[in-house]
């Protein structure tokens, strides 16, 4: 079954065609590599919002307006996450994964939390790495798309919601109660990671990486993006860097990529 069939759009399917080329040519973002159903959905909701009758008339005001082309992103990018997420999986990465890849590339460790949403993945990364006693100098690349959560994830202020895998020992020593009973990270803690916007399906990688953490994202790709993503994800690794991926997301050709399974979800690099 073609995906769009799972949704009826009330508007033109070639002109939809032709706003998804529009948009990767003026706005550098490439939205085809998602699953469409997905992506026409929340775009024709915009458009139903503000009454426009075509893709090629909502496309001219989006070059126009700044606010209409951060309220599309906003809207087409997906930010649910939590800390310690799968808390089974952080203990076993805190336990065999972070003292062997510590231990093997010391202060050059490289970690990239890859669709890091509002930070809490990131920050998990970092709050391991302080319990770990990792050198000051290994820092925690955190990227995504949508610029206006990397500005929330820079804050670091979290609802009690966000911190439900947290135990008392560590919101004590890496949180401080905010206002409205809201937690913010500690300012060492921020201090370990880096904020970047990155295209995943149109951006240049690292290289060399030690750890790679994409968890909850490639869902929302068709197949031919995620294997492509994974392709790329495998040349960023060093050989015997680790893929992380989210307790949906298995990768089934994982031998093919130069990949072995160490446990459900984590991904070794074997060979180039």
């Amino acid at each position: 079954m073609n995906e769009n069939s799972l949704y009826n759009s009330p508007y033109n399917d070639n002109e939809y065609v032709w706003l998804l080329e529009n948009i990767a040519k003026h706005f550098q973002l490439d939205l085809r590599g998602y699953k469409q159903h997905r992506v026409r959905r929340r775009i024709d909701m915009i458009m139903r919002k503000y009454s426009y009758n075509s893709y090629k008339d909502y496309f001219n005001d989006l070059k126009k307006d700044s606010k209409l082309w951060d309220e599309f992103l906003d809207k087409l990018t997906i930010n649910v996450t939590e800390f310690f997420r799968n808390p089974e999986k952080w203990n076993y990465l805190k336990k065999e994964i972070l003292p062997r890849i510590l231990k093997e590339s010391g202060s050059k460790t490289k970690i990239w939390s890859a669709g890091c949403s509002t930070g809490e993945e990131p920050y998990t990364h970092a709050i391991l790495l302080e319990e770990l006693n990792a050198p000051k100098t290994v820092k925690v690349l955190a990227t995504d798309l949508d610029k206006f959560v990397i500005e929330k994830a820079k804050k670091g202020i979290y609802t009690e919601r966000s911190l439900v895998n947290v135990s008392e020992d560590l919101k004590k020593k890496y949180f401080r109660k905010s206002d409205n009973n809201n937690y913010e990270i500690l300012s060492f803690v921020k201090n370990r990671v880096i904020f970047k916007q990155h295209n995943l399906l149109m951006d240049p990688f690292e290289s060399n990486v030690d750890l790679i953490s994409c968890r909850n994202v490639v869902i929302y790709f068709d197949m031919e993006a995620k294997n492509n993503l994974y392709k790329n994800f495998v040349k960023s690794l060093r050989v015997g860097g680790v893929l992380f991926v989210g307790s949906t997301e298995r990768i089934f050709n994982y031998k093919s990529l130069g990949l072995e399974v160490i446990e459900p979800f984590f991904y070794q690099k074997v060979k180039e």
